[in-house]
């Protein structure tokens, strides 16, 4: 028997079955996107529910460290702020929560300085084999890194920090949508770090207007005791007829010395 005609219906079955097992793949390929972006939403909800409970910037800022480290499993992921000058300092991380307001060396990162400096997004699927890292490639190998996203979070056109996000090499890489998603987050922090500060300069501005306000009582106070001091010596002759206790007594002090010497021009007046 001809063995071609054995093997024909094989090869015609296999080439039946190939289509078929593309379509298999898309479809998975198109569940594996479709948990991503539920992922995805799922963190921008548990993000905005923890800044929205807090108006300090720094658990703020901490709180979206710690759901994005989460949220991708990450190797590091960690918030800078601009300070003075060309000063960096990084103010929350996912790996280490203690560390607060620490100076860092932009040299030492690349992709960080590159954000700070054009504004836009950095990112870095395969990092070992980047250009950008050839001076820090041993440190590279040390660390063992993979993927690099770096987003600049921006408040009036101008760059005020940086969202710094770090997969390990065995790790899946970032894709294009994460690379969104992370933007989306830089924009949310931009908007609860303007909330923090208005909110921190609207206590300021109540703290000191309270001050204002007492220090105004205190020199109300004062006159009163003044005049009804001045008008008390001025018709009895007699030294503290009215002791103002709610003053101190550095302030009976200066009352006393302010009456005197109110009395004198009194007394110079009066002789014409």
């Amino acid at each position: 028997m001809d063995s071609s005609i054995d093997n024909a219906p094989a090869a015609a079955r296999d080439d039946g079955n190939e289509p078929a097992a593309q379509e298999v793949e898309r479809l998975r390929s198109r569940i594996a996107d479709l948990q991503r972006e539920r992922d995805h939403l799922i963190a921008v909800v548990d993000i905005l529910q923890e800044i929205s409970s807090s108006l300090h910037f720094v658990d703020i800022l901490q709180a979206i460290a710690r759901k994005l480290g989460e949220a991708f499993g990450l190797d590091r992921c960690a918030i800078f702020l601009s300070g003075n000058k060309d000063e960096v300092r990084l103010v929350a991380s996912y790996e280490d929560p203690t560390i607060r307001n620490l100076v860092v060396d932009l040299k030492r990162y690349p992709e960080l300085q590159r954000a700070f400096e054009s504004g836009e997004t950095v990112f870095i699927p395969d990092a070992a084999s980047d250009p950008m890292f050839r001076a820090v490639k041993p440190a590279l190998d040390t660390r063992n890194v993979r993927s690099i996203i770096v987003v600049p979070i921006q408040w009036q056109g101008a760059v005020i920090g940086a969202i710094f996000l770090r997969t390990e090499r065995d790790a899946q890489p970032f894709s294009d949508a994460d690379v969104h998603f992370c933007q989306v987050v830089a924009s949310l922090t931009a908007k609860a770090l303007r909330n923090a500060h208005r909110f921190e300069a609207a206590m300021r501005t109540q703290k000191d207007t309270s001050q204002s306000e007492r220090r105004a009582e205190v020199q109300r106070m004062a006159l009163l005791a003044f005049l009804r001091r001045l008008l008390d010596r001025h018709a009895a002759g007699e030294a503290e007829v009215w002791s103002g206790a709610a003053l101190s007594r550095a302030s009976d002090d200066e009352i006393d010395r302010l009456v005197s010497v109110a009395m004198q021009v009194l007394d110079e007046e009066a002789k014409g």
